[in-house]
């Protein structure tokens, strides 16, 4: 961890001193720009009564620099943009290293109640799993990112391109940076995926007709000859007035088609302007992982690269955004400008329309891909696991939760290695119980969508995940506690029912009835999903439970963890034991709070 906090360290004093330095050069060549501008000022009222060559000569004498410096001022207030921004991501990073998120988007829109594990194991929200990854800065990398999370993946060789590209990414901290800043500079939204699939049926109509192809280049001609014929008095003032209403009607006659054009492909320069970028940043590299290798693939058509198609779009698009200037409706009379830039778009999209999809797919991926990446970078003690080719395994040493500090997280081990098969946990109160089944879910899902996981080493077959932790009553639906919480578990019995390869984390069960039936619908239960050959973890209060080892010990192992009472003091040491849970701490608790038992 040291070298990661170096890391951003480092980069933020480096980049604060670059800033500090792009200030003083914006400082000083704002200060050259005024005194060339006191200079022409003082030269042209020197020169005022001398001849009108050698008072342009002046202002183009002041025009140059002040123009060229102008220029360098801007390419100097972009990087020092990019280095703020750089520095700022640097610092969110430090802040998460710490476990504050808070600068990252958790995606709360995202929780479900009704889905099979995510609400149960805080994978999205607040301090949730995925704001403590989530490094998109595309709507449509956040969107495929969180479906890598609800809907992971159960096939090896997609499991194992994936953890390949994250592992190639992790070391490219660099291209991720610069590709996140990139990103945060002009952010996107929601609505950028259903812009661009306007464009699919944005309709042709300047394009295919000759009379408009040759029309934006007839016009112009005709305006030149007009002009060195009043020039050299070959024609009167007439006939260019005639053109010019002529033009002018010809050139607003398809106002409505070239206003349909112009609603299809509005609000779009900004959005398509970062994406280019964006693109840009990964399209130049030569991977070695697969899933890279293809990404980059996937951003070359044809001839260009994705990159300068889109800027190309961009740079339409923005043209036809000046149309109800003064200058553009001008140029529209002058050149037909509105025309040949709706054939260019209509042209651009016939040539380039149908790759759109593939475009946006593989930066969606990258985005994605980065989060992952980074979370490994950010944890140098991860570990890519191994995947097992039969159900079920999952197996692995010192498994710790993401999301608990470092230096407290006490990390335990995991063993399940074939079907049927499940650990019971018992133990007391607080004893750690339920972050226990948390930590090996999250572990779990990590493996499943490619991504690095929080443990020394790890083994694990890509069942589905179900789990039922904090199943919630619902006046909305009349639904009480305990008639929710058998919906789950007919889910999970249904899936079995149908072949479904499932691993089951489920914590104290049935704990909306009373204590008799309980015990009798857990048995039932446990005996229930070892006959369809399931495997998973149950936590629970209930040491009758722990008899279960006795009755099916090639199916079941009992696991526990302690309260220990020393000198009238409860500690808990969070380390899983074989065996039963020997103490219990309620009783002792509500004797320490003054009520009698």
């Amino acid at each position: 961890m040291e070298n990661v906090y170096k890391y951003y360290n480092d980069t933020v004093d480096a980049y604060t001193r670059r800033v500090d330095n792009l200030r003083k050069r914006i400082h000083l060549f704002g200060t050259i720009r005024l005194f060339i501008v006191i200079a022409a000022i003082g030269l042209v009222w020197l020169a005022w009564a001398q001849s009108w060559l050698l008072l342009a000569g002046v202002l183009l004498l002041c025009a140059i620099p002040f123009f060229v410096l102008m220029f360098y001022h801007a390419v100097l207030s972009n990087k020092k943009t990019y280095a703020e921004a750089l520095i700022r991501l640097c610092n969110d990073e430090l802040n998460g290293l710490n476990y504050d998120f808070s600068a990252f988007d958790g995606a709360p829109e995202k929780i479900n109640s009704g889905h099979s594990f995510s609400l149960d194991l805080d994978i999205f929200g607040e301090h949730s799993v995925f704001q403590s990854i989530n490094r998109t800065v595309t709507f449509i990398g956040k969107e495929l990112l969180a479906s890598w999370f609800t809907h992971p993946l159960a096939d090896k060789e997609s499991i194992v391109y994936r953890q390949e590209a994250v592992k190639e990414l992790s070391s490219l901290s660099w291209l991720r940076q610069r590709f996140y800043v990139t990103g945060m500079l002009q952010p996107g939204n929601r609505n950028d995926a259903n812009l661009l699939a306007r464009l699919a049926d944005m309709p042709v109509y300047f394009s295919k007709h000759t009379f408009w192809r040759l029309s934006v280049w007839v016009v112009p001609a005709l305006w030149i000859l007009l002009s060195a014929g009043l020039l050299y008095n070959l024609t009167d003032t007439t006939l260019f007035c005639s053109l010019f209403v002529l033009s002018f009607l010809v050139s607003y006659s398809n106002l409505k088609k070239i206003n349909k054009i112009h609603h299809t492909v509005d609000k779009m320069e900004k959005i398509l302007a970062t994406y280019a970028q964006l693109m840009k940043s990964i399209e130049g590299d030569t991977y070695k992982s697969t899933l890279l290798t293809d990404i980059g693939c996937q951003l070359v058509s044809k001839d260009i690269t994705a990159s300068k198609a889109i800027k190309k779009l961009s740079s339409h698009i923005g043209t036809l955004d000046q149309r109800g200037t003064l200058t553009g409706v001008l140029l529209n009379i002058f050149t037909f400008r509105d025309i040949r830039v709706s054939i260019a778009i209509e042209k651009w999209n016939t040539e380039y329309g149908a790759y759109i999809e593939h475009w946006l797919n593989a930066l969606a991926q990258f985005d994605a891909l980065s989060s992952l990446a980074g979370f490994h970078f950010n944890h140098p003690d991860s570990v890519f696991p191994q995947i097992a080719g039969n159900y079920f395994r999952m197996e692995g040493k010192a498994l710790g939760h993401p999301l608990i500090p470092r230096d407290v997280c006490v990390k335990n081990d995991i063993s399940i290695r074939e079907n049927p098969w499940f650990l019971i946990v018992t133990g007391a109160n607080m004893a750690g119980k339920s972050t226990y089944l948390r930590t090996v879910g999250i572990n779990f899902l990590l493996s499943c969508i490619g991504s690095s996981v929080c443990a020394e080493e790890l083994t694990f077959y890509p069942a589905k995940l179900v789990t039922s932790l904090r199943t919630s009553d619902s006046l909305a639906s009349n639904e009480s506690y305990f008639f929710a919480e058998l919906k789950r578990l007919k889910m999970i019995i249904d899936r079995l029912k149908e072949g479904e390869e499932l691993f089951i984390i489920l914590d104290e069960i049935l704990k909306g009835t009373n204590s008799a039936d309980k015990q009798k619908g857990s048995f039932a239960l446990m005996k229930q999903l070892i006959t369809y050959n399931a495997c998973g973890i149950i936590a629970t209060h209930d040491l009758a439970l722990g008899s279960l080892e006795q009755e099916y010990p090639a199916q079941i192992r009992n696991y526990r963890f302690e309260a220990d009472i020393t000198n009238d003091e409860l500690a808990f040491s969070y380390k899983l034991r074989e065996g039963v849970a020997q103490n219990m701490n309620a009783s002792f608790l509500m004797k320490k709070m003054g009520i009698t038992l």
